[in-house]
């Protein structure tokens, strides 16, 4: 039987021969944190990518604006998946002519329509890497499928190995602990976040860092988590926080009662507002939290409380 997503990253780290970018250390913020506790919240929700994992820039880059970077991954997965055999021979570097495939894929990603104006389409790297095993496929492309499962079962895998090579994270500090008491206080938590398919075996792996925890189901019910690539919609896409809103009135939660966490602003908290919940600004870091005085005194999406540490939202919650 095939690995699961999570058993393969088991199975990575269990390896002495890959080494892994790490994140760059944080920068702190001259900010001021604003803690007045909040009354009424039932749900604390949270980004992924630059709130509870730290990861460069604060994103996941589907194209990272260092070429380098590109190449370096690009290479070690060729490599990984035994790819260069089933590729066409063209002048250069194999990692070359696999670039310019995929970034051709990738354009033509980000220029799909969305059902409603205002949404922006979410890049599926599955779905990207898919395409381009396929046509390895074709070119008499073989792999262990009792290891690696169908092709969309691994392409799951190669997207993450590619990710991983391409951008280090790591839990922010003491990410598993919040969240741990809040569970212990009775509080629900979830995810609202753009994210890939590996990334909640991505966030376990980092949490498994920190402390014990056996899956993320001890700390997030299944129906409070809104990942983008589950709509095809990434932030700041009203849909996506549309469709986070009704899965919380689903648990009996409405919007007021929710309080949503992210390093980001403009793309983030701003749209969170707007749909109703209540909003916290992690301005941990500097690399990630990109954000200026004047952004933060705006009136329309101006946060109702701001962090320096994540570790602050249970002050918010009085835990």
């Amino acid at each position: 039987m095939s690995k699961t997503i999570q058993e393969y990253l088991d199975w990575l780290d269990e390896r002495d021969d890959l080494r892994w970018p790490q994140p760059p250390a944080p920068k702190p913020l001259k900010a001021t944190p604003y803690l007045k506790p909040l009354s009424g919240i039932r749900l604390v929700s949270f980004s992924v990518y630059g709130t509870l994992l730290r990861i460069d820039a604060g994103q996941l880059f589907h194209i990272h604006p260092q070429p380098l970077r590109m190449q370096v991954a690009l290479e070690k997965t060729i490599e990984e998946f035994n790819m260069w055999n089933s590729m066409s021979r063209k002048p250069g570097q194999p990692w070359e002519y696999m670039l310019q495939q995929y970034t051709k894929l990738v354009e033509e990603e980000r220029m799909v329509s969305t059902p409603k104006k205002g949404d922006t389409p979410e890049i599926s790297s599955t779905r990207l890497w898919s395409k381009l095993i396929d046509r390895l496929i074709r070119n008499e492309y073989q792999y262990d499928e009792g290891f690696y499962g169908d092709v969309d079962e691994l392409s799951e895998k190669v997207a993450y190995f590619f990710h991983a090579s391409l951008q280090g994270v790591t839990a922010a500090d003491e990410a598993l602990w919040m969240l741990q008491t809040l569970s212990s206080a009775g509080l629900r938590t979830g995810l609202l976040a753009d994210g890939q398919v590996f990334t909640l075996a991505q966030l376990l792996r980092a949490f498994r860092g920190q402390g014990t925890i056996q899956s993320l189901g001890d700390l997030f019910a299944s129906d409070s988590i809104t990942l983008s690539h589950s709509l095809r919609l990434r932030k700041p896409s009203p849909s996506l926080f549309a469709a986070a809103a009704e899965r919380f009135r689903q648990m009996g939660i409405e919007p007021h009662e929710v309080l949503h966490v992210s390093h980001r602003l403009q793309d983030d908290l701003s749209v969170a507002r707007q749909t109703g919940f209540r909003t916290a600004l992690l301005a941990a870091d500097a690399v990630c939290c990109q954000v200026s005085a004047a952004d933060v005194k705006q009136a329309e999406v101006k946060p109702d409380r701001l962090l320096t540490k994540l570790s602050q939202v249970r002050h918010l919650l009085q835990i």
